[in-house]
């Protein structure tokens, strides 16, 4: 194989040595702790890599725009704020203004970057989101003004104490159409990408005053089988990306425990419901489905040490002033929670003949594949038919996996609401738009807590557990954390030398 001698020569060393070892699949992987670039695959497609924004929330497409689009700010593995496209900033006016003062970056193109052109296109992209999501944290988002050639103001209309972690988000990336502002430039190497840090930090260039080796990486998509082979073949030496649906590979493919990592996550595991007719708009039926379920088995199906079931939308208190509602039949023996919910399905029958084949959209892998074995079992003991599709085609229940992307109940309301064409609560939807015209911190919460009662009582959303994250880890990069945001910033995988 040729590898582009455009690389720096102490890069093209340690892959040169690589291939010579074991050919092309040893790329990117070298036998000193920390001497040569970092192989990662992470579990998506090419596609993802290559247009992020046009494929979020994928693992790939998120982990792109990370390492070479950064926000304002941006999360450590451990799930704290670091600054990224701003040096610093303060809060101002009772948390209603957020002032950042940009550092000097570049564009691709090596043109400088200015506060109106973040403010612009932090303007568009949170148009867009607010669009999602109308009354998550960006909801009272006045404008984005540049106050100087390096500072930006975002103004709003009521203070929102979670801002900084909205801006944290991948989605919130600033880039423009020739990339973002790193760390990292990506040039394509082959079938995989080579992600070279933009400002290599102090003691880390090699004699020519490039970037030392093992500050690079070399950055695949590929599918989760073909990620864990190249892991347990000494190829790559990180797995990102992983779900509960890929989770049944590891123990096939003989991976050893203590590679595996998995990420303390919350969020959103479970079936929305987002068919449509008479059977899914009765009230009685779209409980008979969620007491049908018995999440007891999830854990013996997915052993993850740790991972814990729940039948409740949001899993703790977190903002909401008293904890959150919890099904009135979550104390019911499973028997007599079906003999309700067949009782349920039956008298439907009896008024409108036999209810359709309810199609359940799930994501591809042999988990998933588990998932439904199980959801289609529950379901036909109370009377309903279950076909599995894809996540791409009409469904009558489809899956939501997705952790959280702030601490608050409005992102686990907001990501099930009417504006997500989830079967919703018009109640519930005029209490979390009540909310975000609250005049008070304690009137909102207020008003959230009524929605969140109501959106549990609709059962428009059938809660499942906690979201699955999980990576494979090589010795060497002692530096990666696990995440309780599911993420891993690429320039922090080895200890920082402060």
């Amino acid at each position: 194989m040729t590898l582009p001698a455009s690389l720096p020569r102490p890069i093209l060393t340690c892959l040169a040595a690589g291939a010579a070892a074991a050919g092309a699949a040893m790329l990117g992987s070298c036998s000193e702790k920390a001497s040569g670039p970092v192989a990662v695959s992470v579990i998506g497609t090419p596609a993802e890599l290559a247009k992020p924004l046009n494929h979020l929330p994928a693992p790939a497409a998120k982990l792109m725009l990370e390492a070479t689009a950064q926000g304002l700010v941006a999360f450590d593995a451990s799930g704290d704020i670091l600054p990224a496209l701003a040096q610093r900033w303060i809060v101002e006016d009772d948390g209603r203004s957020y002032i950042f003062r940009l550092r000097r970056a570049l564009w691709a193109n090596g043109d400088k970057v200015t506060a109106s052109d973040v403010a612009r296109l932090l303007t568009a992209r949170i148009d867009a989101l607010r669009r999602l999501d109308p009354e998550g944290p960006l909801d009272v988002v006045e404008a984005v003004v540049p106050m100087t050639g390096e500072v930006i103001e975002i103004r709003l209309g009521a203070p929102r104490p979670f801002l900084l972690q909205m801006l944290a988000q991948p989605q919130m990336a600033i880039l423009s159409r020739d990339g973002g502002t790193g760390p990292y430039r990506s040039k394509r190497w082959g079938k995989a990408l080579l992600l070279t840090p933009i400002e290599p930090e102090s003691g880390d260039e090699d004699e020519e005053g490039a970037p030392a080796p093992w500050r690079t990486r070399i950055l695949r998509a590929e599918r989760a089988a073909m990620a864990v082979i190249r892991f347990r073949q000494g190829a790559a030496d990180m797995v990102l990306g992983g779900r509960f649906t890929d989770l049944p590979l590891l123990v096939p493919a003989g991976i050893d425990r203590d590679a595996v990592r998995v990420d303390p996550v919350q969020g959103l595991m479970g079936l929305a419901v987002t068919g449509k007719g008479k059977l899914l708009d009765d009230d009685d039926v779209r409980l008979a489905i969620n007491m049908a379920i018995d999440r007891s088995q999830l854990p013996k199906l997915f052993p993850l040490g740790g991972w814990a079931v729940t039948e409740q939308i949001v899993p703790a208190q977190i903002d909401l002033p008293a904890p959150p509602a919890r099904p009135a039949w979550a104390g019911l023996p499973l028997e007599e929670r079906r003999a309700r919910a067949g009782a349920a399905v039956a008298r439907w029958r009896g008024e409108n003949g036999d209810p359709p084949v309810l199609k359940i959209a799930l994501p591809k892998g042999p988990g998933a594949t588990t998932l439904f074995a199980l959801l289609r079992h529950d379901l036909g003991l109370i009377g309903l038919a279950a076909e599995r599709v894809e996540l791409k085609d009409e469904a009558d229940l489809r899956l939501v996996d997705e952790v959280a992307a702030y601490d608050s109940a409005l992102w686990y309301l907001g990501r099930i609401g009417c504006a997500r064409k989830v079967h919703c609560s018009a109640q519930a939807d005029a209490q979390l738009q009540a909310a975000s015209l609250a005049t008070s911190a304690a009137e909102r919460m207020a008003r959230v807590a009524q929605a969140e009662a109501l959106m549990q009582a609709h059962n428009g959303y059938i809660a499942l557990g906690a979201p699955v994250r999980w990576s494979l880890v090589a010795r060497r990069l002692t530096g990666f954390t696990p995440s309780p945001r599911a993420r891993h910033p690429l320039n922090h995988l080895f200890p920082s030398p402060n």
